[in-house]
């Protein structure tokens, strides 16, 4: 089924996908995906991850996991997570980590597909809980490309770093350019 992804990505829709590539030696990660402005994020994201043959995980508000549509997302590598509990979800999350020999968690940092001023911060958290590092891909809908980043791990300095993945993301437009 990779062909076909292959296909589909690069030869049907005009993508492309850059930097880097060497999946096989990061088991672990919190990968963020944005800007998440459109629903069709989506699929790209899936389509890229069939193009790389990387396996991936999602977590995604419980809503989408009910009937019809729910099988699709579990298949599809995703958990349903409840927002409004009182529990704490990077804890549950960062276990995660601990529990598998292979686990990379997709997320987007906006935390959302509308315009925001301030990501939040559960991916930083759980990437930092976790000890793992955390993979920055672009969803520039102007550029048709998945740019890739070097695995970065935190460090002490949360403003520094939040400031370094912010300019990763610099002149990336998605599909909605104003929730960019």
């Amino acid at each position: 089924m990779r062909w076909l992804a292959k296909l589909i990505y690069h030869n049907i829709l005009g993508w492309k996908v850059t930097g880097f590539n060497d999946f096989d030696s990061i088991k672990k990660a919190v990968i963020i995906a944005a800007p998440h402005t459109h629903w069709k994020d989506f699929p790209i994201g899936v389509l890229l991850r069939s193009v790389l043959g990387v396996k991936t995980n999602f977590v995604g508000k419980s809503s989408l996991f009910k009937f019809p549509y729910g099988w699709i997302f579990r298949a599809l590598g995703g958990a349903p997570v409840q927002r409004h509990e009182n529990s704490n979800q990077v804890e549950a999350i960062a276990k995660l980590f601990n529990e598998h020999d292979m686990f990379r968690m997709a997320m987007s940092p906006e935390g959302t597909r509308k315009k925001v001023h301030k990501w939040r911060t559960g991916f930083y958290y759980i990437a930092k809980t976790a000890k793992v590092p955390i993979v920055m891909i672009t969803l520039d809908f102007e550029k048709k490309q998945n740019k890739i980043s070097e695995p970065f791990y935190t460090t002490d300095d949360k403003e520094a770093d939040f400031k370094f993945m912010h300019q990763f993301y610099e002149g990336v437009k998605g599909k909605v350019p104003e929730y960019s």
